[in-house]
């Protein structure tokens, strides 16, 4: 289920799937009986269709007015959308997907592997665009893990905390640049989005932010945590003071954490699915643009496209420009 977030975000949700081996169409090498085609969310077997009929994931859909965010920890995933872009991320990269003024794209989770189980974990988030950018020419940005800082801090004992800086800032790491009309591209946006992992044992304090923004820790995976003086428990969310420093105390077991903040955008939000405005009025015209226009159109074969098994880590933008990772 989605994650409760705060102004300037979303949405938020962990997907984390046991796939197994993958057959010749890189779907699951096993029988799909007795699951919800198409609405596949229950999780039977440790893992989920999603909207997939053959490939797991998410077929062909339109956006509008806001940002998705996809932090891939394991697996692959295959994009491809209207502007006739196309990618496969995984295993540490990261999308940074401007919606705008509309794109249709579809994000499908092969299962490269025949003689291995597959795993796809990742997370999705959606960043809200504010009002004068939110009819913007449809952008997106690969993060490749190699560009993603990391920053390692040790305790008194040499208890490792490690943190992954996707967006903003930390002890001087240099983030890639997010997407430029996005919300955190404006210097006083404060967002900040963080994977942290800390050692069992490990103490660490989390550094302070601007007062006024958004602060909320998720405690996705581990056993016990303390944050300041409050003791929580796996699958749990803090909102924190943005203004204070926060030690982090780990319990027994690896603790793993992820850090949404931002300053809010103070607007109105109306949403329908898949599209996120400020008024009735803006969502009825996006779906009358998206009726009339599909954005763009779709310029597929069929409406969930994957890649060549041995295709490795790639980006073919809409402009041409190619990136090949391996």
């Amino acid at each position: 289920m989605p994650w409760e977030t705060s102004d300037p975000f979303l949405f938020c949700v962990h997907h984390d799937d046991a796939y197994p081996k993958g057959n010749e169409q890189m779907g699951p090498a096993a029988s799909l009986a007795g699951r919800r085609i198409g609405q596949d969310f229950e999780g039977k077997d440790g893992w989920r269709m999603y909207h997939g009929d053959v490939v797991p994931g998410f077929p062909q859909h339109p956006h509008r007015g806001f940002e998705t965010v996809t932090i891939v920890r394991r697996g692959y995933i295959d994009h491809s959308d209207s502007l006739g872009a196309t990618a496969r991320f995984g295993n540490g990269d990261v999308q940074w997907l401007t919606a705008g003024g509309g794109i249709v794209h579809s994000e499908m989770f092969p299962l490269v592997h025949q003689n291995a189980p597959n795993p796809v974990e990742l997370f999705q988030i959606w960043l809200n665009l504010p009002s004068a950018n939110k009819m913007v020419e449809p952008h997106f940005s690969m993060l490749w893990s190699n560009t993603i800082p990391k920053h390692i801090a040790k305790d008194a004992a040499g208890r490792a905390t490690e943190v992954k800086v996707v967006a903003g800032k930390l002890a001087g790491e240099k983030t890639p640049p997010p997407p430029p009309k996005s919300w955190a591209a404006h210097a006083d946006s404060d967002v900040a989005i963080w994977t942290i992992k800390m050692a069992p044992g490990a103490e660490w304090t989390l550094p302070k932010a601007a007062k006024g923004t958004n602060r909320t820790l998720y405690f996705f995976r581990g056993s016990s945590l303390q944050v300041g003086t409050l003791s929580v428990g796996s699958n749990m969310a803090v909102k924190l003071r943005p203004d204070v420093a926060v030690k982090l105390e780990n319990g027994p077991a690896e603790t793993e954490l992820l850090l949404l903040q931002g300053r809010p955008i103070g607007e109105r939000v109306v949403q329908y699915g898949p599209f996120v405005m400020n008024s009735q009025a803006e969502i009825q015209q996006a779906f009358a643009d998206y009726h009339r226009t599909q954005f763009g159109g779709w310029p597929f074969a069929n409406h969930g496209p994957v890649h060549p098994r041995t295709e490795g880590r790639f980006a073919r933008h809409a402009d041409g420009r190619i990136e090949k990772i391996g």
